[in-house]
């Protein structure tokens, strides 16, 4: 496969720390290089100021630039999209049949939308889409996916689904059935591990030793919805 803007990025994902989802790790590489961004260059370009105004930050990504240094930054973006919000917030509005019917409406459009999760999503979609053709083509590419321990189930079934669209059927089943195995193991393992945690609670099992279980609450809940958990 020939190397592109994205292939770098996710083939650098599946060689480091291969207890963790790689598709964990690329977002939150996005993640914090558009915050970066967002706060940095990209900041008074009219374009971006233009669809932050438009789209706003969700809770989370709200939240995680309210923890940055550059507090005028975000102050300079919050002037301009609060000022642009003061033409749709208000009691009925131009094109409102009932009053506050327009301002409802935009609330609600505020509340499903974020300037950072759509840059992330822009990219972050193509990259299951070059995980799968790497996969299909590269056979280091497929040595490096047998030595990872599993996909978060999120982030799993977003690469099937991509890997569905983009490769021949032989090529997707052999890539599913690979992840599937290799999630069923990982699976049953955290299963076990979730279960002697529990038992260590009853005064029976006191002479039973920890083995891995002491995190498997957190890894079990990395697994299941994958590594964000941690943050919120």
């Amino acid at each position: 496969m020939k190397e592109h803007i994205y292939t770098i990025p996710v083939t650098g994902a599946f060689s480091e720390h291969t207890d963790k989802c790689p598709f964990c790790r690329l977002y939150e590489k996005l993640e914090r290089d558009e915050l970066d961004l967002i706060l940095g260059a990209s900041m008074m370009e009219p374009e971006i100021r233009r669809l932050t105004n438009e789209k706003g930050f969700c809770e989370r990504h709200f939240g995680m630039l309210l923890t940055t240094k550059n507090r005028l930054g975000l102050g300079l973006i919050l002037e301009s999209h609060l000022e642009e919000l003061k033409k749709d917030v208000k009691p009925g509005g131009a094109f409102a049949r009932d009053i506050g019917a327009k301002s409802t409406g935009r609330i609600a459009e505020l509340e499903q939308s974020c300037y950072i999760c759509d840059r992330i999503e822009e990219k972050i979609s193509k990259m299951f889409t070059t995980a799968a053709y790497l996969y299909d083509e590269e056979k280091d590419f497929r040595a490096r996916f047998g030595e990872i321990k599993y996909f978060c189930l999120p982030h799993g079934r977003r690469w099937m689904s991509a890997a569905k669209e983009a490769l021949s059927k032989d090529g997707y089943s052999a890539l599913a059935r690979a992840l599937c195995d290799k999630n069923e193991k990982y699976l049953h393992s955290i299963k076990d591990d979730v279960s002697l945690f529990c038992k260590k609670f009853d005064y029976r099992f006191d002479d039973l030793p920890w083995g891995e279980s002491k995190d498997s609450i957190e890894r079990a809940a990395r697994f299941l919805k994958g590594d964000r958990v941690k943050d919120q």
